[in-house]
């Protein structure tokens, strides 16, 4: 046997152990984005030890992000899916999906198989190509947007410096998706269903994104993780005074609506629409629409959590900091949830709105109460008056 070939085998038998170290220190004491800190620890071993080369080593990194990624999303989609369900029979006082697996915990794997075994239909003059890649649009802007939040500390794929500048931009390719999936499926409900669906999202992106430069003009920073590092002492969620919870109301409101959640779910109970943009979908063409509305969910859930509830900081007020030993992505995770059973227990409380309510809330209330706030915030940070300080 060669010395190469010992030294490999020697590397083997290490790696698990060290791996499983590497994981433990991610995790329970992260310091930089998972970029900076994976790539040097796989950079010693595949390029220095293993003598791949660095393109081979992008590329192997970006294959494990992606099904990371991938196997974050599938799981996370069956727990709110669960989740979601279990909640609406708490609401209405019964006792939901009980036969599949333990108190129905297997409901969600159940509907998976019965979906990939169902039939995947395309309407005749339908524009094929672009029938079919509407669904996967959607998951690539939720994909786009989880690569930069802030889980914790060094617990993020990348943080860019304009990291709420790329997540303004990049949550607009949903609409794509609606329109893509309305205009090709050779329907002319699923044409209206998309227009007005586009028309619904594109209106309500407006209201969070003034929001959210409130906090930015607060902060001082466009980057996530600066962010939520300014929180340290105080959430913005009374930091900023009243303007504070305004904007974290204002965006909660705005952004359930943005991601067509209850009672602003006009685009898929359009009953004179039959079934809105996705009228003529089926099979996982078609729950691919719906996991798509659930991670949104998530992404929603998370970027209140990042901009107004101190992100990955633990509870802090006035300074005080309060469980501090509980891991950052805990912290992260459990706030995010909480926002999460809010979005849920509006879906299964309040009735349903009207297309010109709908457009009403933003156009005449939501959108002037933004840049009130907007302002006043820019008045009261000059003025010295209504804020806590950093």
């Amino acid at each position: 046997m060669t010395p190469t070939a010992m030294t490999t085998m020697e590397m083997a038998k290490a790696f698990p152990a060290k791996a499983a170290g590497f994981l433990g220190h991610l995790l329970m004491a992260p310091g930089d984005t998972i970029s900076h800190t994976i790539q040097p620890f796989m950079h010693g071993i595949f390029v220095d030890q293993l003598h791949w080369s660095e393109t081979a080593l992008h590329a192997l990194f970006a294959f494990l992000c992606a099904n990371v990624m991938a196997g974050f999303v599938t799981v996370t989609a069956l727990i709110l899916t669960l989740g979601e369900r279990k909640v609406c029979a708490f609401f209405q006082n019964r006792k939901g999906h009980n036969r599949v697996g333990p108190w129905g915990l297997l409901q969600p794997v159940a509907d998976v198989l019965k979906l990939l075994q169902k039939e995947d239909l395309v309407p005749e003059g339908a524009d094929t190509s672009v029938f079919k890649m509407a669904p996967f649009v959607g998951m690539i802007a939720t994909y786009m947007v989880l690569a930069i939040l802030p889980f914790d500390k060094g617990l993020s794929v990348v943080d860019l410096n304009v990291g709420v500048l790329y997540i303004t931009a990049v949550s607009g390719l949903g609409v794509l998706s609606i329109l893509m999936g309305g205009w090709s499926s050779n329907n002319k409900y699923s044409l209206l269903g998309g227009l007005r669906s586009a028309a619904q999202i594109v209106s309500y992106e407006l209201s969070p994104a003034l929001a959210v430069l409130a906090v930015v003009l607060y902060t001082g920073t466009l980057s996530t993780q600066g962010i939520v590092a300014a929180q340290a002492s105080n959430w913005n969620l009374w930091a900023m005074g009243p303007w504070g919870l305004i904007g974290f109301v204002v965006f909660l409101i705005a952004s359930t609506a943005e991601i067509n959640r209850a009672p602003f779910d006009l685009p898929e109970a359009e009953s004179e629409l039959t079934a809105g943009y996705h009228t003529e979908y089926s099979a996982m063409r078609f729950s691919m629409f719906q996991l798509a509305e659930f991670m949104n969910m998530f992404v929603i859930a998370a970027l209140v959590t990042t901009f107004f509830l101190g992100g990955w900081q633990p509870i802090a007020v006035g300074g005080h900091r309060l469980g501090e030993f509980i891991p950052g992505w805990l912290w992260f995770m459990g706030k995010s949830y909480c926002i999460i059973f809010v979005l849920m227990w509006f879906r299964w409380t309040f009735p349903r709105v009207r297309i010109d309510q709908l457009m009403k809330l933003e156009w005449k209330i939501l959108l002037p109460i933004s840049f009130f706030n907007l302002v006043a915030i820019a008045v009261c940070m000059a003025a010295g008056v209504g804020i806590i300080a950093r």
